[in-house]
């Protein structure tokens, strides 16, 4: 199971910086995939009890829902 959820987080997270990094119409869009790869990762420092693994995608979920509201919102 965690396997599944850290490949889920990892493919989010090259989607998401590859659409940033293009900087095209709908980059913003690459947010919302650094929010769904935050959520897997931070499920998984949970899960493992990493407690800096958990910080970090905490903080970063919370910058991934800042990006959604000014780029797509």
């Amino acid at each position: 199971m965690l396997s599944a959820i850290k490949w889920i987080g990892t493919v989010a997270g090259i989607i998401g910086a590859g659409l940033l990094a293009l900087n095209v119409q709908g980059s913003g869009w690459g947010f919302a995939f650094f929010f769904v790869s935050s959520v897997a990762w931070a499920w998984v420092g949970i899960k493992t009890r990493d407690h800096a693994l958990t910080a970090l995608q905490g903080v970063f979920v919370v910058i991934d829902v800042l990006g959604i509201y000014r780029w797509l919102l």
